[in-house]
């Protein structure tokens, strides 16, 4: 079966980044009060529920603070670069790579899936089969949590971290639209969230269980 082009195109250019990503980004939660208080929701919810997936690690600074917060947590991405960086940076936990859309684990599995925002460049037509897949790895009343970028539109993002070259789309969507989607999915909604950390920039934090 063919690869999606963009599927190709965001791993190879998370790929070019990765580095120079973990590089920017180390340490940034130690100054993000509201990230740190979602993330810290999303533990409180998940706790004792069993494995959790980080879905789109990246370079594993996401899964590092669930697994400092007691989360038996592990990542998956998309991007060899990635996990590379992630496995160095954080050489006790397991990182994996792999796609949202498929992923390698059991029916029934996990206590919490987290996508932070890494659904953000899944064009909509791939959305219910992505949900539909963490729906199937959750265990009955496993938490999912998703971030993501708010608003409208479909932005084309050429380069980034430092200037590298890169290739993908962003997709920017409404609390209302994912949580909509998770409710077709099968999911039950519990809350959205919205986060203006500056006038230009918004946030967005949709928590649903199985």
């Amino acid at each position: 079966m063919r690869v999606p082009d963009w599927i190709d195109d965001t791993r190879s250019s998370y790929d070019t980044v990765a580095v120079s990503y973990a590089d920017m980004l180390r340490g940034r939660l130690a100054e993000e009060p509201f990230q740190r208080g979602i993330l810290g929701l999303f533990v409180e919810l998940v706790r004792g529920r069993g494995p959790v997936a980080d879905v789109g690690c990246g370079p594993g600074r996401i899964t590092g603070f669930l697994a400092e917060a007691g989360l038996d947590v592990f990542g998956v991405d998309l991007s060899p670069g990635m996990v590379a960086v992630a496995r160095r940076d954080f050489p006790g936990l397991r990182f994996e790579v792999g796609s949202m859309t498929g992923l390698q684990v059991a029916d029934g599995s996990l206590g919490g899936v987290l996508a932070w925002f890494s659904l953000i460049h899944v064009p909509d037509e791939a959305v219910p089969g992505v949900l539909a897949e963490f729906r199937r790895v959750l265990a009955p009343g496993g938490v999912v949590m998703i971030g993501f970028h708010a608003g409208e539109g479909v932005r084309h993002k050429t380069e980034g971290y430092g200037g590298h070259r890169m290739n993908v789309l962003v997709h920017l969507r409404s609390a209302a639209r994912v949580a909509g989607w998770l409710a077709e999915a099968g999911f039950t909604v519990e809350g959205e969230l919205v986060h203006r950390p500056d006038p230009r920039t918004e946030g967005a934090f949709v928590f649903a269980h199985r």
